[in-house]
């Protein structure tokens, strides 16, 4: 059996590529895909219409979704709403923070490591808790021991070597760690606006990082574009679609094993 997914992330709506992102939707309807994910920063600032913007095209989305919020949804100006409410419009206008997947022969868990505040300068960069961590593996242990598990977050839990930004995710490189030990197959995240597949550097090798880059005009020395991932019993294919301004081709493409096969 053959697993399809799209891996979209970083549309910014409210400064969206307009023809990439109803390009993007054309494609993903037209691709038989057993899910489509979207890892985070649906949003420029959070504001309500951007949100609404946000609700309504993945509304159109006739496959599977499963979304998860990142740093750019919650409010950039609104600062009492951010520090005391951070993902209420986001609730209100896309659904749950944590959202879960489950179809024959996959396991699908959306995490958030957003935060509306920090103590740090940098509000934008990742959290990940243990007890985040910790409900992942628990409610990964009990899928069957064939079946595909994969996580999805905004930020990158180890940072991308040469990536165009950080993602400096504290508790990152400990979850990691741990979703390696698990088994997991697949950790999705966005973020920096480019797309990259490279295994963690623990457990077996064979848990890999998979980044989607942007839809939005926030480009980062990579044209707009989202990932197509195909999943079988010894392979996991990922390509990197990009917009050329009338349609998506390949820009670039992996293959990697997987695990006990």
């Amino acid at each position: 059996m053959t697993l399809r997914l799209a891996h979209l992330s970083d549309i910014h709506f409210g400064g969206e590529n307009a023809a990439a992102v109803a390009g993007a939707l054309a494609h993903v309807n037209a691709g038989a895909f057993d899910l489509v994910v979207v890892s985070g920063d649906l949003t420029r600032y959070a504001e309500i219409p951007e949100f609404e913007a946000a609700a309504a095209w993945l509304a159109k989305i006739t496959a599977p979704k499963l979304v998860c919020p990142g740093n750019h949804d919650a409010p950039y100006l609104a600062w009492a709403e951010r520090l005391f409410a951070p993902f209420r419009r986001y609730r209100r206008a896309i659904g749950p923070v944590t959202q879960t997947f489950v179809c024959d022969g996959m396991v699908v868990r959306g995490l958030n490591t957003a935060r509306g505040a920090q103590p740090r300068l940098n509000w934008s960069k990742g959290q990940i808790s243990r007890r985040q961590v910790s409900r992942v593996v628990d409610s990964l242990a009990a899928a069957a021991p064939d079946a595909v598990r994969i996580v999805a977050c905004h930020h990158p839990l180890i940072e991308m070597v040469g990536g165009p930004m950080t993602a400096r995710v504290w508790g990152g490189p400990a979850a990691a760690q741990a979703f390696a030990e698990a088994g997991v197959d697949l950790v999705l995240s966005g973020h920096i606006h480019a797309p990259f597949t490279w295994p963690y550097p623990c457990g077996d090798g064979r848990t890999y990082a998979v980044g989607a880059g942007t839809l939005s005009i926030r480009e980062r020395g990579v044209p707009p574009g989202f990932n197509v991932i195909d999943i079988d019993r010894a392979a996991i294919r990922i390509a990197a679609l990009a917009w050329t301004g009338s349609h998506y081709e390949p820009y670039r493409t992996w293959s990697v094993d997987r695990r006990g096969v």
